[in-house]
This record gives structure tokens, sequence and C-alpha cells, in this order.
């Protein structure tokens, strides 16, 4: 099997003992070449100071994350949301990243309107999607695993991730996190029909038993997705990107940040 692509690091998983300069840092003395902030870390540093910072280092933005969050119980927090995602799309250009990746948000408070929530998602992403275009930006739709449905994510698979991108046309694409699709039994079938729109690449492992369905991710080697055989399928579909390690994990972040990112180096090439 081929080689896979270059490595880069999302900062939330080093996110309890980093902030971005040492992530900057750390990839640039690990030489991991590709960095994904989270907007938390990069409005702690201020996306000017965190753009040059970045640049100076050598590093390419394989994403930001995240956009999205659309569904809201009333039109002001429907509002609201836009305006983020406005501002999220400006962040993305000043950072060069390759994409906005964006979590779209699950059933509002209070809840049971499954449709009506998607409706938001699509009508939210309607909203944005001029101004993302105009920018250059991706908007990079990422379906979450069927357990974050409720209050994360109303995107549960590739397949209406596609369908939402048929619809919206250009500007937008897919990321895909191993995590969230792993399990879906037409996921082959549906990473061909995603030929050329694959923004993302996002490795980590499901480990078992999972002990939190948020929080306790693996890293790659350690559970049961067969991420190369996954890889392979993004690379036959087009993507020749980056592999995008982001392990929301309360074990890793407990261990040296400088130990993770040398773990991650491994198992890029031994377990990707």
């Amino acid at each position: 099997m081929p080689k896979p692509g270059p490595l880069s690091l999302n900062t939330v998983t080093v996110k309890e003992r980093w902030g971005l300069a040492e992530c900057i840092e750390g990839c640039a003395r690990h030489g991991i070449p590709g960095i994904s902030p989270w907007r938390d870390v990069l409005a702690a540093m201020g996306v000017q100071k965190a753009a040059r910072r970045i640049r100076d280092a050598g590093l390419t933005v394989t994403g930001l994350c995240r956009g999205g969050m659309f569904t809201a119980p009333d039109a002001a927090g429907r509002r609201r949301a836009i305006d983020d995602n406005r501002r999220a799309i400006a962040e993305a250009f000043e950072l060069g990243a390759a994409c906005l990746v964006m979590v779209c948000g699950g059933l509002p408070p209070g809840s049971k309107d499954l449709p009506g929530a998607r409706e938001m998602v699509r009508d939210g992403l309607h909203e944005i999607l001029a101004e993302a275009r105009a920018a250059g930006v991706t908007l990079a739709l990422e379906p979450l695993h069927p357990m974050t449905c409720a209050d994360r994510s109303v995107l549960s698979t590739l397949a209406q991730a596609l369908d939402l991108c048929d619809q919206l046309g250009a500007g937008t694409g897919v990321a895909l996190d191993v995590y969230h699709v792993w399990w879906d039994p037409d996921l082959e079938r549906q990473m061909a029909r995603a030929q050329g729109r694959i923004a993302a690449f996002h490795a980590c492992d499901w480990l078992v038993p999972t002990t939190d369905t948020v929080f306790d991710r693996g890293m790659m080697g350690d559970g049961v997705i067969d991420i190369p055989r996954i890889r392979a399928i993004a690379e036959a579909a087009g993507y020749k990107g980056f592999v995008e390690v982001e392990i929301l994990s309360k074990r890793w972040w407990q261990e040296n940040p400088d130990d993770v990112l040398e773990v991650m180096k491994l198992r890029h090439t031994t377990a990707c």
C-alpha cells in the first residue's frame, strides 16, 4: 500500500497542555508539516499573529475547526450562528486553511424535530456559501457518528453530506473522520461518489471498550478501525492531502505533548 500523505496535528490532540504557540513550535520541532487549529486557541493568540507564526514556521494549515452549529431554537440563535460562521470563513481565509470543517449542529434544546434541524443546517450553509466561495474557503461538511445526532450533528452519514454537497454545489466538500464513518456499511460506495470532494482526512481509532463516546478516542493502531483501507479508498477517490490526527482523549491529554507527537509520527507510518 502506498505511504500515507504528510502528517498534520489537529490542535485538540494536545489541548490540555499546549496552546497554539506551543503546537506551532512543536510541529516545527518534530518535523510535522501540517497543523489544524481549533478556533478557541486561534482566538487566544489572535488570527493575524497566528497566521504569521504558522507561515514563519513553514507549516500548512490543513483545516480550521470548526464552523457550523446552525441549529437553534429561535431565529436570533440561528442569526448568531450565521454571523459566527462568517467570522470563521474570514479566519480560515486569513490562515490560508485548506478548508473550514463544518460540524453542523444537533437538535435544538427541547426539540424532537429532526427533519426541521436538518433544514436549518441546509439553510445555514446556503446563507454563508457565497461568502465562502468569494474567499476561496471550502466548507468541508463532516458527518459525525449517529451517537452525536441529538447534541452535535444531525449530519450522520457520508451519504447525507454528499447529498448536501450536490444541492449546494461549488465551494463544498467533505471532511472524512475515520472515527465517525468506519462503521458505515455503505462507506466504500459513498467514498467513490465523493470523487474530488474529500477536503480533509482525520485519523484516530475506536477503542474497545469505549468508555466515553466523545473523549475516549484512541491513537491510530490501538483500536479496531482499518485506517489504511479507508485511506486507500479516499486516495482512489482523488484525495492527495494530509493525514490529520485528531484525538479527543482524556487519556492522551494527560501525556507529555512531545511524547504524543512522537507516537503520532510512529503510528502515521505503521498504522495509517
